[in-house]
């Protein structure tokens, strides 16, 4: 039998389909199907061939018995990825066609429902060795096929299937794709210098969710963007109207500073960098080194190109001196800060340390730029020159900043300790979390005169050592050594009290526990200079045995000082070690199980209840 069928339907000029449909019985019931299909002046051609033969049984009559056999088809992936279509393409193979359980061809796998050669033998199954198939579970939504035997009248098992819509509702299934090749990627090209351009290009142009992929902004939805937003770069103007971006300084892949380096916005950064510096050639000539490379900035308040530009302004200018001291510089703006070559081997006024604060309002437009700068001296014998960079952001009349704690309610092991200044009147702590009590950061050659000194927080549950080195030829001035050296061991601003536990709040006087010390000036030596800071912190558990709370119940500085003479304790050498160091001390006592107090009994008898006896 041959037949042919040709349907013609036209909607529009430009829309044409016309289909060819051709079968032909052969003896062994092969069926051929040959699609063509032609749209907008394309044709495209696909053949697919069937071949089954039927084997009537007496328990089964209609169910064909056939292998598909179809080309196969080699997908075209194309060049450049498609774009965002909302949906998912249609599947090539069909789930109801897959079998993961039929291992042997033309051959009927025992208890295999979805094996299309056991429609003889399915009468005699026991039970589906595998009940569900489905597609890709990745996706959101994808088809599942179900299989189940059922009993019939004469005892022989019936095949049961169907197939459904099954929707995945996990949070990262895939809704829609935008490529061709669909779950399967296939290997990435090498690059070479031939194709480095055209690979970039493919792989860095296609942003998920970016403008230029979800469709076009309203005008309400640009004016909305007209300020910054997380992480995007802010836009600098340069003297001649120029845009260009905010940089920030930092370490790269080695320690040297990179300059090329953005700043994000609402992002704080700090980073600390190192520069080689030739003093004859870069003193006066290199960009990095003067404060006005830092200070001459004008921010665009927003992205759009009529956004304000706003200045930096200079909060402070702090000199430091060839020792580490430091003095604020009052400026009143005609003073030359540039760098300035005293001698082949000193150069002046040389930038250590960027400080910028940016204030910004709830629509993400910059209102205030500020910058603080340290500046001072570098020498010639020194291997490089190492610079500190950091920016924070604060919003406009924003609210009250938040009190950080170290537990809820008691401490956590590794958090900070929580400290604060106590008064007669009040009790004050600093929103920073890193004003806390600290030890001295362990650091190579760390001097204890000269800062400024790096610190660590005292983490709770963690004991540390840590110390610098005092050079005994500078212990000219007791007095004013003993000053130093006790602000080096403390630290700057440091603390008189702690807080029992991590949570406690500032109108709570006797959950703040004074740190008490051992060490009174008044008594030392003329000549007695702090040799080691320990703080012994002791710390109990409180509450219940399932859940107990980490309570600090007492705090103790213990300054130990010499008392004989320097060069006795430095055994002949010109360098001493003054140490810092911290301790937990757990006291808390065994639980034991029992009553709060022995029960008694209290009973009161009638008058008579012994009557007549007594």
């Amino acid at each position: 039998m041959a037949g042919s069928v040709a349907v013609f339907w036209s909607a529009s000029n430009r829309l044409c389909l016309f289909l060819l449909y051709s079968a032909v019985t052969t003896h062994e019931n092969t069926t051929s199907y040959s699609l063509n299909t032609t749209y907008c002046d394309q044709n495209v051609t696909n053949n697919v061939t069937d071949n089954y033969t039927t084997h009537p049984t007496d328990f089964d009559s209609t169910t064909p018995r056939y292998s598909r056999t179809e080309e196969p088809i080699q997908p075209t992936l194309p060049a450049e990825p498609l774009p965002v279509s909302g949906r998912l393409l249609t599947p090539v193979t069909k789930v109801g066609s897959l079998c993961p359980c039929d291992k042997h061809k033309d051959v009927c796998d025992i208890n295999c429902c979805c094996d299309r050669a056991c429609s003889e033998e399915v009468a005699l199954f026991t039970g589906c060795s595998v009940d569900t198939v489905s597609g890709k579970k990745q996706l959101c939504s994808n088809d599942v096929a179900t299989y189940s035997l059922g009993s019939r009248i004469d005892g022989y098992s019936e095949l049961q299937s169907s197939v459904r819509k099954e929707t995945n509702y996990d949070v990262f299934c895939i809704q829609s794709q935008n490529r061709v090749d669909g779950l399967s990627h296939p290997s990435p090209a090498l690059p070479t210098d031939s194709n480095f351009d055209s690979l970039f290009k493919e792989f860095t142009s296609f942003i998920f969710g970016s403008e230029e992929n979800g469709g076009p902004v309203t005008p309400a939805e640009l004016q909305a963007l007209s300020g910054y937003q997380w992480g995007d770069v802010m836009v600098t103007a340069g003297a001649s109207g120029q845009r260009g971006m905010f940089w920030l300084p930092a370490p790269c892949v080695t320690a040297d500073c990179v300059d090329t380096s953005p700043a994000a916005f609402l992002k704080d950064q700090s980073s600390r960098c190192s520069r080689r510096v030739v003093l004859k050639q870069d003193c006066g000539s290199l960009l990095a080194l003067n404060m006005d490379t830092y200070t001459d900035i004008r921010v665009f308040a927003g992205k759009t190109q009529d956004a304000a530009l706003v200045p930096v302004d200079v909060a402070s200018v702090i000199l430091q001196s060839v020792d580490g001291t430091q003095t604020e510089l009052m400026i009143s703006g005609g003073e030359n800060l540039n760098p300035v070559l005293l001698n082949p081997t000193v150069c002046a006024n040389v930038v250590l340390k960027v400080a910028y604060v940016t204030k910004y309002n709830p629509a993400g437009e910059i209102v205030n730029v500020t910058v603080s700068l340290v500046l001072g001296f570098v020498r010639e014998a020194a291997l490089s020159l190492e610079q500190e960079f950091h920016i924070t952001f604060f919003q406009e009349d924003g609210e009250e900043a938040a009190i950080h704690c170290s537990g809820n309610p008691g401490y956590v092991v590794g958090l900070p300790l929580v400290s604060a200044t106590r008064t007669a009147e009040w009790i004050a702590r600093s929103v920073d979390p890193r004003d806390t009590v600290s030890l001295l950061h362990s650091a190579e050659d760390q001097d204890c005169l000269q800062g400024p000194h790096r610190r660590s927080p005292v983490l709770f549950g963690l004991d540390s050592v840590s110390g610098c080195t005092l050079r005994l030829k500078d212990v000219a001035n007791c007095s004013l050594v003993l000053e130093v050296l006790l602000d080096a061991l403390r630290g700057p601003n440091h603390a008189n009290c702690v807080a029992s536990f991590g949570n406690s709040p500032l109108d709570c006087p006797l959950d703040w526990m004074p740190i008490e010390s051992n060490f009174n000036p008044v008594e030392a030596q003329s000549c007695s200079i702090p040799l080691s800071l320990h703080l012994q912190i002791e710390w109990t558990k409180y509450g219940l045995l399932m859940n107990p709370q980490a309570q600090i119940v007492s705090i103790k500085e213990v300054i130990r000082t010499n008392t004989t003479s320097l060069d006795m304790l430095s055994g002949g050498s010109s360098i001493l070690s003054i140490r810092s160091s911290v301790a937990f001390v757990p006291v808390s006592a065994a639980a034991l199980p029992g009553y709060r107090a022995t029960p008694t009994i209290n009973a009161k008898l009638p008058f008579d209840f012994f009557f007549p006896f007594v």
